[in-house]
């Protein structure tokens, strides 16, 4: 069964914005501005969980070694708070990666990718569960992602989320004489 908390892992992937270069620096690019701290609104708009509404708040980082990204942090409803986190890199020109501990745990596996433009598509995989998380940048510091699952030869939406990157903070301090 697609879970409430499956379905936010699937949802956190994309947080990244792209520019024309080509595949493999377009990737870089994109996977490097994921980094810092996101939040967001989300509800499920289909299934057994239909009209569940969450908050989800997010860090990301870029690992130095490989291209890739790697995401961390908690999904709420009400009182009930989540920990969430993936991981996903690139080698040639596959995207591969998981939620959680995967499917051979109790998350998802990434299975594929493309990325065109301001939108990532990445399949997700858990058993008999196939479905995609598509992600359509607004501008650098808001996303729009989609969760959908296929039933039969049909694509449905299940959850909506929108994340916008929270605005560095930024000390100061006076001299008062």
């Amino acid at each position: 069964m697609f879970s409430f908390k499956t379905a936010i892992l699937a949802g956190i992937v994309a947080v990244s914005s792209s520019i024309s270069l080509p595949a493999f620096s377009q990737a870089r690019a994109y996977f490097k501005s994921i980094e810092g701290a996101w939040s967001g609104p989300g509800n499920i708009v289909a299934g057994k969980y239909k009209g569940t509404r969450f908050t989800c708040k997010f860090n990301g980082s870029k690992p130095e070694a490989v291209t890739g990204m790697k995401i961390a942090g908690t999904c709420r409803v009400g009182i009930f708070s989540q920990p969430m986190s993936i991981e996903i890199t690139k080698v040639g020109s596959r995207y591969r990666g998981q939620f959680l501990d995967g499917a051979k745990g109790k998350g998802l596996d990434i299975v594929s990718g493309r990325l065109r433009g301001k939108k990532l598509v990445v399949g997700i995989n858990r058993k008999k569960l196939n479905g995609a998380m598509v992600a359509n940048m607004s501008n650098k510091n808001r996303m729009q992602i989609t969760i959908s699952v296929r039933v039969a030869k049909r694509m449905i939406p299940v959850i909506g989320l929108t994340l916008n990157r929270k605005a560095r903070v930024f000390k100061t301090s006076s001299i008062v004489d």
